[in-house]
């Protein structure tokens, strides 16, 4: 796997002045699109469009250095549709726009090529299932929410508050399977590029910001169910579980971190799109520490 993530970051290289072609780095991997963008985002730390966004303005920065072509044509050679929109790009990420550092004198950031090494870790165990789980229904209270990688999620936070109780108890009666009781449960949304919707990077739901629906829910394969709640249909398939018991937040996204960092990369299976669903039960004899199950939609690779 290392190799072939290499050689997608030699792809990207080589795809700089053009259009990166996503779905032939997911074959290079070997891999689904969604599980690169995925298994990518968690490896390096910034989504894959972000990444391509500030090394196509790290090259992008030598040749306004150079004096050489003109600004406009650097801007198209990167995929921006005009002058503006390079500019307003290139100050984001240098603080300087590019005439004031074609000037000389300016100082100006530098994304470093990536590549993947082998460090030594998982000397400790994942304690996990896998289950196929037929068809159910996640039904909730739903909200759009942004996503937030550290931290508790103040948007979630005052969603789940502002549900009147009596609201969580008929949600609660719902729950006729695994998992059961109130639950968390976070789907993705497609997001956008950098550059814009129709960006030369595609959308990319995994940067800190995007979008993410959010249920307060529980899961229930009754046929009928209140029509004020929200609905989410899911259908058959594959679902890894993961649990672990610590201090909240913290304990549950160093767990999502390591599903993604050893979990994944370690095993025969891929992410696949669907709804994440949390439970999360505080220890009676310790409110600072809870116990967390994650279940997390995969398919079997081969």
């Amino acid at each position: 796997m290392l190799e072939r993530l290499n050689q997608a970051m030699d792809r990207v290289e080589a795809e700089l002045d053009g259009r990166v072609d996503v779905a032939e780095l997911a074959r290079i991997t070997g891999t689904s699109e969604y599980h690169f963008r995925r298994l990518f985002s968690s490896l390096a730390g910034m989504p894959l469009s972000e990444y391509v966004r500030r090394r196509r303005l790290t090259v992008a920065a030598a040749e306004v250095l150079a004096g050489e072509p003109s600004l406009l044509d650097v801007a198209v050679r990167y995929g921006y549709g005009s002058g503006e929109a390079f500019a307003r790009a290139f100050r984001a990420l240098h603080g300087v726009g590019p005439g004031e550092a074609r000037r000389g004198g300016a100082v100006l950031n530098a994304q470093p090529r990536l590549s993947f090494r082998l460090v030594v870790e998982g000397s400790g165990t994942m304690k996990y299932r896998i289950v196929e789980k037929d068809a159910f229904r996640v039904v909730g209270r739903r909200a759009r929410v942004p996503l937030i990688h550290e931290g508790v999620n103040p948007h979630i936070l005052e969603h789940v508050r502002g549900i009147p109780p009596e609201t969580s108890r008929r949600i609660a009666a719902l729950s006729d399977q695994e998992p059961e009781g109130l639950l968390s449960v976070t789907l993705r949304l497609p997001g956008e590029s950098p550059d814009g919707p129709d960006g030369p990077d595609g959308p990319d739901g995994f940067a800190e910001g995007s979008l993410l629906d959010y249920y307060h829910a529980t899961v229930s394969g009754s046929p009928e169910l209140p029509a004020d709640l929200d609905v989410l249909e899911c259908p058959a398939g594959t679902w890894a579980v993961f649990e672990n018991t610590g201090p909240f937040p913290q304990a549950l996204q160093r767990m999502w971190a390591d599903v993604a960092a050893q979990w994944i990369p370690s095993n025969p299976y891929e992410y696949r799109p669907g709804p994440e669903i949390l439970r999360v039960r505080p220890l009676p004899d310790d409110p600072g520490q809870s116990h967390a199950q994650l279940w997390v939609p995969v398919a079997r690779i081969g």
